[in-house]
């Protein structure tokens, strides 16, 4: 049985960029290796791996909530062309809960990170997208309960 969502990782290529970018959000790094050999490669499925592996917390979070940054240094990572593309198959985006959506989303554009779209109001959620790291997409929900 799942007890909690644990993490999600991102295969990045500006580890700096990214960091600021999950900071705005709470997320402080909390540990940083460089993963290679045969057993990350196994595990990985990824031939010759060697990769920046940066683990993000968010601070005071009950359960433990990361976002792991991955940046790879051998091999090549694979372009993604559709990953703005919200229609593909397979990982579409994911969505952090905030306490006050519209402060959070000038935070982020005040930082020089963008909208995706316009706020909208759905399910007793005010939610808007977010262009994120490498462009994965980022959304930010805050429960409105009437």
């Amino acid at each position: 049985m799942i007890t909690n969502f644990d993490h999600v990782t991102v295969v990045v290529t500006d580890v700096d960029r990214a960091k600021s970018f999950f900071a705005l959000l709470g997320f402080e790094e909390d540990k940083s290796v460089v993963i290679t050999g045969e057993v990350f490669s196994d595990y990985m499925g990824v031939d010759g791996i060697e990769a920046e592996h940066h683990t993000l917390v968010l601070q005071d979070s009950s359960p433990r909530l990361e976002v792991q940054l991955l940046k790879y240094l051998n091999p090549e990572p694979l372009p993604n062309p559709d990953i703005t593309t919200l229609r593909s198959i397979g990982f579409n985006h994911i969505c952090f809960a905030v306490d006050d959506l519209d402060q959070q989303l000038q935070a982020m554009v005040t930082a020089g990170f963008s909208a995706r779209n316009s706020v909208m109001n759905f399910h007793d959620r005010k939610l808007v997208f977010l262009e994120g790291p490498d462009g994965i997409t980022v959304e930010l929900a805050q429960w409105v309960r009437e």
